[in-house]
């Protein structure tokens, strides 16, 4: 191989090697320090999996059943790590299979590159075999995206992609590499991206908000907190978490916040949204101060926005100042990454207790308990609920385990129900609410994490979207906990057609295999549970498996998951049944 000397811009000598692009793409991912990477081989990335194979002993390449397999294990990767996921495809069928995972880490905020091959550079525009413009198709799902022709312009494309991805508020970068730029040679050097012109990933926080924010928080007579995943991203939980306790303000979160502090915390008073809790949803219309962190204001959250904490003055902590005034207005918006933003306002706050104020969220928590907490995680009707089996997963964790969601009524039973005593332990589909999510994400998240006890929660028919990733499971050996909620229903959109289309059950009844056999046959450990009174040695004997386990456990088939703030609904109207 022949090496050679160049001088940079800094006119520091640095050493060159001549070697191709599809070298160079291993090479760069080396340099950014990947050693997981999740994907599907064919012919236009080719050459890059002829390299992957030399260099096996620097990156390990996971062979996912699908491509979108793929994308949700680099999501669940990312969200476990802090770290960038990475995903490989070839062109055409490929790239567009990886389409809805990185729609997915758009919305939500998760650091991921995708790597796809293309057809030769002369062939674009061609329509030559399994040729997309996917530069096209996911501009509009990715933070940044590019096509690279020339094999000079890999490592400068790979290094600006895994800086965007990951800086300031973290989302998806797609680089599409032309087969014959793979196959070309040139003389490779890398140099990690720290900044790029006119790109600006944390604003600066403007002069005054911050002591505008405190003054509007030690005035306050019924502050209430409501945080998002932004807590997690920027490592702010301990400040945030300093925050809530030195103020006493009640603060709840979005399911993409849950874990930024445990769920027994005495401050932490539950979930917001369509199906949280209680009293966080009635009293968000009460409050006099509403500080938002980390969080965008989702239509789950807010309801109908014209009703939606009209009484309250908003402060919003965010990064991304897209978000501020797109949905709710804020009266002081305070730019920035929320770990600076809250180191910088703490000493600001004066110490309170709002003893009062946090006595509503417990009177209206006793109402949820009895009308619905209680009959979902002890019951005593015949059927298993999805909450007892939650409950039971607590009890065997001791709240440690990190807990991977599909979509459906089981996501949000979770979410309402698992204990988080650990930071990034809810991994789920927030924003985009993508059925399949949850088995492939949870492989990426036990990789990343393989000391943790990671359990993945599927209802039956989200499971089966991506139910061949029990192969990927199998033939990693990763020791993933798998439980499939069988209420052989669609269940939400059941609940829904129960609710609002006077029972007609219009294509939600599944009428589904035989779960145990399917998993024996991918070589795992499985187990059914019918009667309550198998549950807990159930729960026991997957929680003490060293190896990958799955377990089915059939739950009541109406079931529905209360409260619920009906679409369009204001929060305050959130109904307990």
């Amino acid at each position: 191989m022949e090496t050679k000397t160049i001088a940079n811009s800094n006119t520091i000598q640095k050493a060159t090697e001549r070697i191709t692009g599809s070298e160079a793409i291993v090479r760069c991912l080396i340099e950014e320090g990947v050693k997981i990477i999740y994907g599907y081989p064919g012919g236009a990335i080719m050459p890059v999996y002829d390299e992957l194979y030399k260099y096996q002993d620097k990156i390990h390449h996971v062979l996912t059943r699908h491509e979108q397999g793929a994308t949700h294990a680099a999501q669940g990767f990312a969200r476990i790590s802090g770290d960038v996921g990475v995903a490989i495809a070839t062109s055409g069928p490929g790239a567009t299979n990886l389409i809805t995972g990185i729609a997915d880490a758009q919305i939500d905020s998760t650091p991921m590159v995708c790597i796809t091959g293309q057809v030769p550079s002369h062939l674009l525009g061609s329509d030559a075999f399994q040729e997309t413009d996917i530069v096209g198709i996911s501009t509009p799902v990715t933070k940044w995206n590019c096509q690279v022709t020339n094999a000079a312009d890999i490592p400068g494309a790979i290094a600006k992609a895994f800086f965007i991805a990951k800086s300031g508020r973290p989302g998806p970068v797609l680089v599409d590499i032309t087969k014959d730029a793979q196959f070309e040679e040139f003389d490779f050097v890398y140099d990690r991206c720290e900044k790029i012109r006119s790109y600006n990933p944390i604003p600066k926080t403007e002069a005054g908000t911050l002591e505008q924010a405190a003054q509007l928080i030690n005035n306050a007579k019924k502050p209430f907190i409501v945080w998002g995943q932004g807590v997690i991203l920027s490592e702010a939980e301990e400040v945030f978490k300093a925050l809530v306790e030195k103020a006493g303000i009640p603060a709840a979160w979005t399911i993409l916040g849950a874990s930024a502090i445990p769920t027994s915390h005495p401050l932490n008073v539950g979930m917001l949204g369509m199906h949280g809790n209680y009293a966080p949803n009635k009293l968000t219309n009460e409050c006099d101060v509403l500080i938002a962190i980390g969080m965008r204001f989702d239509d789950r959250v807010t309801g109908d926005l014209s009703k939606y904490a009209k009484q309250a003055k908003v402060i919003h902590f965010e990064i991304d100042p897209a978000e501020i005034n797109k949905n709710v207005k804020a009266d002081v918006a305070v730019l920035g990454d929320a770990k600076s933003t809250l180191k910088a306002i703490l000493p600001l706050i004066n110490p309170n207790s709002h003893v009062e104020w946090h006595q509503q969220f417990k009177d209206l928590y006793e109402i949820e308990y009895q009308k619905v907490i209680k009959n979902d995680i002890h019951p005593t009707k015949e059927g298993l609920t999805m909450g007892e089996v939650i409950h039971e997963i607590n009890l065997q964790s001791k709240g440690e385990a990190a807990i991977v969601t599909d979509v459906g009524q089981h996501q949000m039973i979770a979410c309402r129900y698992a204990d988080f005593n650990i930071t990034k332990s809810n991994i789920t589909s927030g924003g985009l609410g993508t059925m399949g999510f949850g088995l492939p994400a949870a492989i990426g998240a036990k990789m990343a994490a393989p000391e943790r006890e990671v359990v993945s929660i599927s209802g039956d028919g989200g499971y089966q979207m991506t139910i061949q990733e029990l192969g990927t499971i199998f033939q990693q050996k990763a020791a993933v906990k798998v439980v499939v909620l069988n209420n052989e229903f669609l269940g939400m959109v059941r609940q829904w057609q129960q609710l609002f289309f006077d029972k007609r059950y219009a294509s939600t009844e599944m009428i589904n295999p035989d779960f145990i056999k399917i998993a024996e046959g991918y070589y795992l450990k499985a187990r059914k549970v019918v009667k309550r009174a198998d549950l807990k040695d159930a729960v026991k004997e997957m929680m003490e498996s060293k190896a990958p386990y799955f377990l089915e456990v059939c739950v009541e088939k109406e079931g529905n998951v209360f409260p619920m703030v009906p679409s369009g609904a204001s929060v305050a109207d959130i109904r307990l049944e």
